[in-house]
């Protein structure tokens, strides 16, 4: 049977995984949800469900959009949703095809939905634009920073996530230096998007003074796409095979695939699991058991694991790795 250290990538999710994001969204939902009649006794449970069935139709339409952006427009159709639920007037319906004014009167941008119905009012182009620019207060789980540095020892550690690259610079730097931001001591923009970016992709740890614990990040910015489409593990899997010099020899036996020295290390059954299983790749389960969102596989009730191991923490799991390490270097 393969060990985790028989990998040399780990190709991590961020929000969920790394990140508390349920908390995240569910603080920045407060204003919203005791604004409306329909949403003041909606549970936790209630809330994050309602956010993860629209945030999942708007990726799967506009997989260019900007993730800050599409977090705008979930908030915008969840508010039209409330409104009719309440029992209140309705807005003016938006034409196809563009995001979420900077005020009533601008009119320009990208992707959005026939289906979201937007206020004249500034203040709700600002409540929805306050929750695109949330992602910066999401807390990050107490064990994630101490694993990431742990891990970084045995393996070379990917971010890819469905965020934007400048909603990213703000969790980029909580996991460098956090996880709070009384311990984040550099300069916020050593951990922000290369700009010219002289790769392909971000290369986080050239950046001068950069504590990152990542050789590679990748966001749905970068790829096009939001997972569970399997774009962007391709374009890890490319990446690696273009740049051997950054991700030095992953130790490729005859027969061997990239995807055999990689692993994916997710909370989201849908969006990471599936799709690595999809791929042949190995996964970790990061089973954040206070999660509501993400982790009910598609298969159902019984449907075979999409995962090869599960830990309930990254701690957990950076554990079973330094055992691995000193069972075969035989020290008791």
């Amino acid at each position: 049977m393969s060990k985790l250290t028989d990998h040399k990538v780990l190709v991590f999710d961020v929000y969920g995984t790394l990140a508390d994001w349920e908390t995240g969204l569910y603080n920045a939902l407060q204003p919203l949800l005791t604004k409306y009649p329909a949403s003041e006794a909606w549970t936790r449970h209630d809330a994050l469900n309602a956010f993860i069935s629209v945030e999942s139709d708007l990726q799967s339409q506009f997989p260019d959009m900007l993730y800050s952006d599409l977090l705008a427009k979930v908030h915008e159709v969840l508010e039209e949703r409330l409104r009719v639920l309440s029992g209140e007037p309705t807005g003016e319906t938006t034409l196809a095809g563009k995001s979420v004014p900077t005020s009533p009167q601008d009119t320009t941008g990208g992707a959005s939905t026939s289906a979201v119905v937007e206020s004249n009012s500034t203040t709700h182009w600002d409540a929805h634009k306050a929750f695109g620019a949330s992602i910066q207060n999401w807390p990050i789980f107490p064990d994630t920073c101490a694993a990431l540095r742990r891990l970084a020892k045995h393996f070379k550690l990917v971010v890819l996530s469905n965020v934007d690259r400048e909603s990213f610079r703000h969790t980029h730097a909580l996991l460098s230096e956090g996880p709070s931001w009384d311990t984040v001591t550099s300069n916020r923009d050593i951990y922000a998007y290369p700009s010219p970016n002289p790769h392909k992709y971000w290369h986080p740890q050239a950046a001068e003074g950069s504590k990152s614990p990542f050789t590679l990040i990748l966001t749905a910015q970068d790829t096009g796409c939001y997972k569970p489409a399997l774009g962007g593990f391709r374009s890890v899997f490319d990446y690696i095979t273009e740049q051997p010099e950054l991700f030095g020899d992953i130790g490729l036996a005859h027969g061997e695939e990239v995807k055999d020295k990689v692993m994916s290390v997710a909370q989201s059954l849908q969006h990471d699991h599936e799709a690595a299983q999809q791929l042949g790749m190995r996964s970790v389960w990061i089973d954040r058991q206070e999660a509501v969102t993400c982790n009910v596989s598609a298969g159902g009730p019984g449907a075979k694991p999409k995962w090869t191991w599960r830990f309930e923490t990254l701690a957990e799991m950076a554990d079973a790795v330094e055992r691995e390490v000193a069972d075969s270097e035989g020290i008791s």
